[in-house]
C-alpha cells in the first residue's frame, strides 16, 4: 500500500499498523470509522471499540456492516453473522448507541453508531 501512494502521488493518505488491541489512531482525530465484516472477528472486541471510541471525534460514527444471524436464508457460516440485538447491546457497553439500521444490502445489517 505504502508503495502505491508513492508511486501515485498521494498525498492525503497515511498508513497506520494498529494491533489485536488498538486501532493506533490519535485521539479525536476521525470522523467516521467504517468495519465491514470485520467486528465479529475482533480477539479484544472490548479493547478495540474503546480504542475506536477515542480515535473519533465527538461527533464521530461508526459504521458497523455485518452479516444479517437474524436470517438464515444468508448464506454465510453462522460463526460469521451478528444480530442488530448482539451489536447493540456490546455497542452500548462501550458507550454508543444505534442511530439507524439501513435495510439497503440485501445481507448485511449496515448499522450507524453514535456516542451515547
Amino acid at each position: 500500500m505504502d508503495q502505491r501512494i508513492v508511486q501515485s502521488q498521494i498525498n492525503n493518505v497515511a498508513t497506520i499498523k494498529g494491533s489485536e488491541k488498538t486501532v493506533n489512531l490519535p485521539e479525536n482525530s476521525v470522523d467516521k470509522i467504517l468495519m465491514v465484516d470485520v467486528y465479529h472477528e475482533f480477539s479484544f472486541p472490548v479493547e478495540m471499540i474503546a480504542s475506536i471510541k477515542k480515535a473519533l471525534k465527538a461527533d464521530g460514527k461508526i459504521y458497523l456492516i455485518e452479516y444479517r444471524a437474524e436470517d438464515s436464508s444468508v448464506p454465510i457460516k453462522e460463526v460469521h453473522k451478528m444480530s442488530e440485538k448482539q451489536a447493540v447491546k456490546e455497542m452500548k457497553a462501550a458507550g454508543f448507541k444505534l442511530e439507524s439500521n439501513s435495510t439497503n444490502l440485501p445481507w448485511q445489517h449496515c448499522m450507524v453508531f453514535v456516542r451515547q
